[in-house]
């Protein structure tokens, strides 16, 4: 059989299209279709079948790509470890994160890109608790999340700590009970209406745990799955939100949200790096990794700079 046959496999399998494969592998549309042709005749399956726009794999075709594309990898790692040259690649990388990460450093990120790597492409890719899944399948390049798991192909380098606040409109009612040292006492704080972002739809958190401990709860009054929602729901609304620093951080700086200061303390989440050992020394991964750690060194220090905390 024609190796080649399955970097074209691989390509198709990753872009779900076969003028996009042809694209990320520098080949026509006519000659992906004909290799893939001569794939179906090798493995005598139908491999990919027509989905609305694009194609679906069949599931021989899923399972011989789970069991192809780590190899495909680490012998693509091996030829290509020392002759990454960010100015002139044309890689695409696949970070997994959630919307958080996304608006600290995802701009950042892209102007970087513009200036130092303008053919390379970065696609941001929705997790929640399949990290170390879409790491260890390779579907992803690199994550940014929390991840409290050991699996021993998984790297992880700290980045900064999800930071949690208390977050008002500045004319909430609930400033006015505030106590003499300004903190709001938890009696009071669980009687408002709370706003929880759930990326699972479960309306319940860190937040929560911590009550639970003390044989308490709060009213999740409404819950959304987007952080950039936050801001502007509570500007207009009577709604308080225990959420990252920096979902809010801006708001604060104008004037339009207030922190709450709380009389109890919930533990914040670090936030790593995560990569697969397979690309350890991929030089391509290395460069991507010390940009996004850059880039969240500095949006946490103009965080802590805003709030006027050390660090």
């Amino acid at each position: 059989m024609d190796l080649n046959l399955l970097v074209v496999f691989d390509a198709v399998m990753t872009e779900r299209s076969i003028t996009g494969a042809a694209n990320r592998i520098g080949m026509t549309q006519p000659a992906v279709s004909n290799a893939v042709a001569r794939m179906r005749q090798v493995w005598n399956d139908p491999l990919f079948v027509k989905s609305g726009r694009g194609i679906k794999p069949t599931p021989h075709a899923e399972n011989l790509w789970h069991q192809t594309r780590t190899p495909l990898l680490e012998i693509r790692q091996v030829t290509t470890d020392s002759v990454f040259d960010p100015a002139t690649s044309h890689r695409v990388f696949r970070v997994g994160l959630t919307e958080h990460p996304v608006d600290m450093i995802w701009l950042p990120l892209r102007k970087a890109i513009e200036t130092e790597a303008p053919h390379i492409s970065i696609h941001s890719v929705p997790i929640h608790r399949n990290t170390e899944e879409l790491l260890l399948d390779a579907s992803i390049d690199l994550a940014v999340h929390y991840y409290v798991g050991k699996h021993k192909q998984v790297r992880s380098s700290w980045l900064f700590c999800n930071k949690l606040v208390c977050a008002v409109r500045p004319d909430h009612e609930v400033l006015q009970f505030l106590d003499a040292k300004g903190v709001l006492p938890l009696e009071r704080y669980l009687q408002e209406d709370h706003l929880m972002v759930s990326l699972s739809g479960e309306a319940r958190g860190n937040v929560d745990e911590a009550l639970a401990q003390q044989g308490l709860e709060r009213k999740i009054a409404m819950t959304v799955n987007h952080f950039s929602l936050v801001p502007s729901i509570l500007k207009d609304s009577n709604l308080v939100c225990v959420t990252p620093q920096s979902v809010v951080a801006r708001a604060v700086r104008a004037g339009e949200l207030t922190i709450v200061p709380l009389s109890f303390e919930v533990e914040p989440a670090p936030i790593s790096l995560l990569w697969h050992t397979r690309q350890d020394r991929d030089a391509g991964n290395i460069w991507m990794r010390q940009l996004i750690s850059r880039f969240a060194n500095a949006e946490t220090a103009t965080m802590a700079a805003w709030f006027g905390e050390t660090s």
